[in-house]
């Protein structure tokens, strides 16, 4: 039997496949599939109503003319009913299950399975993209979890992503810290911990130019100066920025992070020129008070809001980059798609930026890319308030990663007594880790979440900490029978599936394709952390109910292909969150 990937897929193919033989205008008709109810099947195809009611037909006999056309492939592998005034329900027969099963039996036919949505589509994912000549905090945790795992989720569907850490290595800040760097720099701090030193800097130059215009406007010299390409302050800068990525990537390194491009502003800062000239030329950019300024008058928001591309002083900013940025993308890159992931606060600001490239690339007829801006909302501590140190500091993300891994260690000495120390670190330091990153991904990212340690780091709830012990549970399985995962002689042997255990979890593990699906479309990998909790449960469920270890060959043999795809599905999922995953726990 040939079995498709998303079940749902399929069958809303099928359904639009037969609708002229059904009498249905098919360019009128969606069948809308989506997972069903469990009490009515698998899969309900909704869009029946919305087509009759349009046309003041009655639902039900369109729904019964389009069952009888659908072909044998169909109804040979569902029980096919009709429901209500017309929604159409499919449940899946075990030979379907069992099928599937056997067909997506790795990482790698799964992915080919699914790898048709993007396939031959490029999309570059902005994420991370903290300012350098800073040590990031907490606040830059969501964009680098969520981009990655967006990331991943773009390339199992088929995408090549161009990861590109768009770093903040340009702006205004760079003509304080220049100027204090000139007059008060330690040469020995700055040996010891670069970082450190470069905030020092800035928050002396910083205070200097709030308190005195003299300073602030040789800050903004300073800026001008480098922006103007002089070799005294690009040296300085590119000292600053090459010590920052170097701290940068021992970050990336702990979390599985590697950008494909790290292409900041300063990148673009001799494409802005072509920017203001294209602009201008085709009427969009007009001077306004000295700046060069972009306005949106059909925008309700942005009437008299303008886009400031050019400031008074001649300095470009973040919307003339981005805009560089956007052109780059599509030339270089031939993006099809673009997504930026930011918190929710730069909001207008992408929004009128994306106004801005929709007009300027029809003006000068450019392929538009579908434009992404994938916004989240902030982490807060337990009182509700932003997440800080005790003392009332932001808390630096290394400390934070290092506080996860020693949390981690408790849990892990105190379950698992008998694996060996070295053992427990390295395990620790995946499950800390891991449940840093998941607490931000099983949370819908438009969102605010609370920073809880003790929910976090915990195997009770939808918690990282659970679901690497499902899977490590599932190995502890196999060494006991002493089999393999996916072995091919095991699984051959394997009776069909029976038990309502059994076939639970069987009509789960086949959902994973519209997790990934719904995950993918939204960019919100939210869905696929939810499905995976629910698998888990599933699984124990399954577990708890059907021994595995039973003396019939057929039997055992069909319960260890149901723990082996759902290890292999638990264990892809994951991956794709950006997670490792674990043998033992």
């Amino acid at each position: 039997m040939n079995v498709a990937f998303n079940l749902a897929a399929d069958l809303d193919a099928a359904l639009l496949a037969v609708a002229p033989a059904a009498g249905l205008e098919a360019s009128g008709f969606a069948p809308e599939v989506r997972t069903a109810d469990a009490r009515h099947g698998d899969y309900q195809a909704n869009g029946v109503l919305g087509y009759a009611k349009a046309r003041k037909l009655n639902p039900r006999d369109i729904a019964e003319k389009l069952v009888a056309a659908l072909p044998a492939s169909v109804t040979d592998s569902y029980n096919v009913t009709i429901a209500g005034p017309g929604f159409i329900n499919f449940t899946a027969k075990p030979s379907l299950l069992a099928s599937w099963l056997r067909t997506f039996d790795t990482t790698a036919h799964l992915r080919s399975g699914a790898g048709t949505a993007k396939s031959g589509q490029t999309w570059v994912v902005d994420y991370s993209s903290p300012n350098t000549a800073k040590q990031m905090h907490v606040g830059h945790l969501r964009s680098m979890v969520i981009g990655e795992a967006i990331c991943r989720l773009l390339e199992f569907n088929g995408a090549k992503v161009v990861r590109d850490n768009h770093i903040g290595d340009w702006g205004t800040g760079f003509g304080m810290l220049i100027w204090a760097y000139k007059r008060h720099l330690d040469p020995a701090k700055l040996a010891t911990d670069p970082l450190e030193e470069f905030e020092r800097l800035y928050t002396l130059g910083q205070s200097a130019a709030k308190a005195d215009p003299a300073v602030l406007d040789e800050s903004r010299q300073e800026l001008v100066k480098l922006q103007s390409g002089d070799a005294d302050n690009l040296a300085i800068w590119k000292k600053i920025n090459d010590a920052t990525l170097e701290a940068f990537q021992q970050i990336y390194d702990r979390l599985g992070i590697k950008f494909d491009v790290t292409l900041g502003e300063s990148f673009y800062r001799d494409q802005v020129d072509r920017v203001y000239r294209e602009l201008t030329e085709v009427g969009l950019a007009q001077e306004s008070q000295g700046a060069l300024v972009v306005f949106h008058p059909e925008h309700p928001r942005f009437k008299t809001q303008p886009f400031i591309m050019r400031k008074g002083d001649g300095a470009s900013n973040y919307a003339t980059t981005d805009l560089a940025t956007a052109l780059y993308r599509l030339e270089h890159f031939h993006a099809d798609g673009i997504v930026v992931v930011t918190d929710f606060r730069q909001a207008d600001h992408f929004e009128q930026l994306y106004l801005t490239v929709r007009k300027w690339f029809a003006e000068r007829h450019y392929r538009l890319p579908e434009l992404q801006h994938v916004m989240f909302g902030t982490v807060t501590g337990e009182d509700g308030k932003a997440l800080r140190t005790r003392d009332g500091g932001i808390i630096k993300l290394k400390d934070l990663l290092a506080e996860a891994e020693a949390r981690a260690l408790a849990l892990v000495n105190e379950r698992s007594s008998d694996i060996p120390a070295e053992e427990k670190q390295a395990i620790a330091a995946v499950v800390g880790l891991a449940s840093v990153q998941y607490a931000d991904l099983s949370q819908n990212r438009s969102s605010d979440y609370v920073f809880a340690w003790d929910k976090m780091i915990s195997l009770e709830g939808n918690t990282a900490a659970y679901l690497l012990y499902a899977g490590a549970r599932i190995h502890s399985i196999f060494r006991k029978l002493g089999a393999t995962p996916g072995d091919a002689a095991t699984e051959t042997a394997a009776s069909p599936l029976e038990t309502p255990a059994e076939l639970a979890l069987a009509r789960k593990l086949v959902k994973f394709a519209d997790a990934i699906r719904l995950a993918t479309d939204t960019l919100r990998p939210h869905f696929l952390s939810l499905y995976l909790y629910e698998l888990a449960g599933e699984f124990s469920g399954f577990y708890a109910a059907d021994k595995v270890a039973v003396d019939d060959p057929a039997v055992r043999a069909r319960r260890l292909l149901l723990c082996a795809r759902t290890l292999l599905i638990l264990e892809t999922g994951l991956n794709l969150l950006g997670l490792r995953t674990l043998t033992r726990m």
